[in-house]
């Protein structure tokens, strides 16, 4: 069996096993293709004086009236907006240490199997936990254009009071909520969204109207069971209780509630690039404390870029923004063409396949 301790630990070959452990919410918002890689940002920090925050150009659509083409109407001519997007790496760090590791954690159960695992779904939460402060962050931003993209990507339900004619709660998802919550956000282009992370539940709720189905798999014995993925009106559903939720109190007659958030994403909607650190993993080894002991130290920098958003790093202490700092409004704008007044100039909220859904359930 393979060794834990620093002699015979290949970090190199450990990298590789813990990237083959399936990755769940990663592989399905990649699937969903709501993660797209970037050659411009993989580029942008590949270079030598470029690490850790970059800006990259993105180029404005055609626009403007046409001009009534009559013989005596001179063809004016305009030009394209160029904008930029502001994107940032951040990186995170973890040791795990344990006193006669190898023996006493893993019993003779395979090594690299049973610590890859729990490495890989380590990594698994804390990138879940980036991206909920970022999508925290981009739906505080402040400003009028800004608002126009939190107002009309916002459909919250919470204070709808009745039922509708099903007898369905109107303050609770339905079978029109996502599609209404697509529409509001970017119209005819509703149909590039992909994926839906939920709390529990507000599955169980859609599970009750029997809109939402557990997608199965069949394990070695031959049993089916469910996963933690399902559909929604077409659209692939990830379940998890890390989705944000607030408990309301009672107020003027109102009774207290949960307000759970739910979000949808659109094919393109983040930029996703592992831009790697220079030593990912490595082992440490003490033969004297406690006996003898071993500790992993894993690192890693990661760059989840949200289309048609910028980081403008307003606010950031070190070279790393902490999921507080992502999570703060005033660190993201609309891309826009730098201009002031009336020649500023934003991209179009409705390109923007990023919508979040607020009900009691």
């Amino acid at each position: 069996m393979t060794k834990f301790d620093a002699k015979s630990f290949n970090p190199q070959a450990f990298g590789q096993y813990v990237d083959r452990i399936p990755n769940l919410k990663r592989n399905e918002l990649l699937k969903s293709k709501a993660l797209k890689p970037s050659s411009e940002i993989r580029g942008l920090f590949s270079s030598q004086t470029t690490t850790a925050y970059g800006r990259i150009p993105m180029f404005g659509n055609l626009d403007g009236a046409a001009l009534n083409y009559d013989g005596q109407t001179d063809i004016t001519a305009t030009s394209t907006e160029t904008y930029e997007r502001g994107v940032v790496v951040y990186g995170r760090a973890k040791a795990w240490i344990e006193k006669d590791f190898s023996e006493d954690i893993t019993g003779g159960v395979d090594f690299m199997d049973n610590v890859a695992q729990q490495v890989a779904t380590y990594w698994e939460e804390i990138d879940q936990d980036v991206l909920l402060s970022i999508l925290s962050g981009i739906f505080a931003m402040t400003g009028a254009k800004n608002l126009d993209f939190v107002t009309n990507h916002t459909y919250d339900v919470t204070t709808k009071a009745g039922e509708d004619s099903q007898g369905n709660l109107l303050n609770k998802v339905g079978p029109a909520t996502l599609n209404n919550a697509m529409q509001q956000a970017c119209g005819q282009n509703k149909s590039k969204f992909a994926i839906v992370i939920m709390h529990s539940a507000v599955a169980t709720n859609l599970e009750n109207l029997r809109l939402f189905k557990y997608l199965q798999y069949t394990d070695a014995d031959g049993i089916q069971r469910d996963l933690s993925i399902g559909t929604w009106n077409g659209r692939i559903v990830l379940v998890d209780d890390s989705m944000p939720f607030e408990e309301v109190p009672e107020d003027g007659g109102n009774p207290a509630h949960t307000k759970y958030t739910t979000y949808v994403l659109g094919e393109g909607a983040f930029d996703f690039e592992d831009i790697g650190a220079k030593v990912p993993y490595e082992m440490s080894r003490d033969p004297k404390t406690n006996g003898g002991q071993d500790t992993l130290y894993s690192r890693q920098r990661k760059v989840l870029a949200p289309y048609g958003i910028s980081y403008e790093k307003k606010s950031q202490a070190t070279l790393s923004p902490t999921n507080g700092e992502l999570a703060d409004g005033q660190n993201w704008s609309l891309v826009h063409n730098d201009g002031n007044g009336a020649a500023r100039k934003t991209i179009d909220h409705k390109a923007i396949p990023i919508a979040r859904v607020i009900s009691q359930g």
